[in-house]
């Protein structure tokens, strides 16, 4: 569906005058990319901002499952709003 950014090991591989214009390009397209996804995140109303979709990003290059870091995320928000919830009683 989307092409994946170049990882930062594949854009600090090239050498030479001719490898800072690719990876200013490679920057480019990484950015580029990291935008269009921040703006799929938000019309899904996801809640992620651009720092943790980075990492969620770079956790699934890794070879994390998207699907189990979607469950992570879930249980971590909910134990969150438990925690907010029981603060406020005690307040």
């Amino acid at each position: 569906m989307f092409a994946r950014p170049p990882s930062a090991s594949a854009m600090a591989s090239g050498s030479g005058a001719g490898s800072s214009a690719t990876a200013a390009a490679n920057l480019n397209a990484v950015r580029e990319t990291m935008d269009v996804l921040l703006e799929i995140s938000r019309i899904l109303n996801t809640g992620l901002d651009m720092e943790t979709l980075s990492i969620c990003v770079r956790l699934c290059e890794q070879g994390i499952n998207p699907e189990a870091l979607s469950s992570v995320i879930k249980e971590l928000r909910k134990a969150t709003e438990a925690l907010k919830a029981a603060e406020n009683m005690t307040s």
